[in-house]
């Protein structure tokens, strides 16, 4: 279902009602009703930040993935580890803060941000990026020492998990192991595309215990046999090379899945109940799309990353002609760094995470060579700049 404007009044909204009248209902959902319930969740926030203003892309892109967690898992008491947090608001939604999101980011109102004590659903405390692994592998850690049976999942973005913390934590993990659930959201602006039936096939046959078993058991048996097995594994490497970015993944101890279509509820539900019944560190790989479901968003997902408070009857961000609002800070940081640089030619510009956040497009266009992306590694840009 897709909008080409945002809804005037609230949407009618059955099934997230009855999710709100009874605990785990969620889960008692057949395929067609998650699906049913996808479409209500996505007119309910359109209508919810037009009305408040927010993160506003972001969320739109998850509807499908946050219906799925929260109907294979069994939250709170599974965990569910948001990087970023600025896609909460539909797990916001089905936490039973439904009827609070018109307090969004207002004094004593809801956070922007998962934050743990707003909520036991809220399971980390986050605002940046590239935390996620990390704090859902200590979780799994915890399980694991205390013997307490628990899902855990972290969900990242393709920006995010650039960041340098976001590889130390993969790393640990393919040395300690532990059973946690990663989910890549691959939201297509920042990794090359693989796309087809075939990656969604192979995608649904690494998730199966079937699979991991053949494939150990082919390993003991061949693994003596050095020109077999040797085979074995190009074999293996080349398929997943065909049709998923998954061999970095695998070479640091994790088993790759993917790439999946994430607005596709019911593959996603079949591939998760299948892949947290796995040992081990897991990785779902799955694409969405940036403000799935409003077409505006869609056409232009950085525009729309956030909005401000907005009439519900426009599908642009336009303010009141009779209101001229004054200039954003990072637009006079911008101007400033670019007219610091005209007159000072050993002026470079390094990013802090994001271009267009940081006011850095211009001086981008107008000084190429002094322009330094470095992603989302503060660490580095710091010591870049030091150096």
């Amino acid at each position: 279902m897709n909008f080409d404007q945002l809804p005037l009044t609230a949407p009618e909204t059955p099934l997230l009602e009855r999710i709100d009248s009874a605990e785990r209902e969620i889960a008692t959902l057949t395929s067609a009703e998650l699906v049913a319930l996808a479409d209500e969740l996505r007119e309910f926030l359109l209508y919810s930040v037009s009305t408040t203003g927010g993160h506003f892309g972001a969320g739109l892109g998850v509807v499908e993935l946050t219906v799925a967690l929260h109907h294979v898992f069994n939250t709170p008491d599974d965990r569910i580890v948001w990087d970023v947090g600025h896609q909460c608001y539909p797990h916001k939604v089905l936490t039973g803060r439904r009827h609070r999101m018109s307090s969004m980011r207002q004094k004593s109102g809801l956070s922007g941000f998962p934050k743990r004590s707003e909520s036991e659903f809220d399971t980390f405390g986050v605002g940046h990026s590239s935390t996620s692994i990390s704090a859902a592998m200590g979780m799994a850690l915890a399980a694991r020492q205390q013997g307490i049976n628990r899902k855990v999942a972290a969900v990242i973005g393709d920006g995010a998990i650039t960041g340098g913390m976001a590889f130390e934590a993969l790393a640990h993990a393919g040395h300690e192991r532990p059973n946690m659930l990663l989910i890549l959201n691959d939201n297509q602006m920042s990794i090359g595309h693989n796309t087809g039936g075939l990656a969604s096939y192979f995608a649904r046959i690494w998730a199966t215990q079937t699979y991991l078993t053949l494939r150990e058991t082919s390993k003991k048996l061949l693994e003596h046999v050095k020109p077999a097995w040797d085979l074995a594994k190009r074999t293996e490497e080349h398929m997943k090379g065909m049709v998923a970015p998954g061999t970095l993944f695998e070479e640091l101890g994790w088993h790759y899945i993917g790439p999946l279509d994430g607005h596709d509820l019911p593959s996603l539900v079949e591939v998760l109940k299948r892949v947290s019944a796995l040992s081990g560190p897991q990785i779902l790989h799955i694409r969405t799309i940036k403000g799935k479901g409003f077409t505006p968003a869609e056409e232009d997902p950085i525009g729309y990353h956030a909005l401000g408070k907005i009439e519900p009857s426009k599908t642009t961000k336009t303010a009141s002609p009779s209101a001229p609002k004054p200039p954003k800070y990072q637009d006079v940081f911008g101007q400033w760094l670019c007219d610091t640089a005209e007159v000072d030619p050993l002026v470079a510009g390094i990013t802090p995470a994001m271009c267009e956040g940081s006011g850095m497009v211009y001086f981008a266009a107008a000084y190429p060579d002094r322009y330094y992306d470095v992603a989302i590694a503060e660490q580095h840009a710091v010591t870049l700049a030091a150096g």
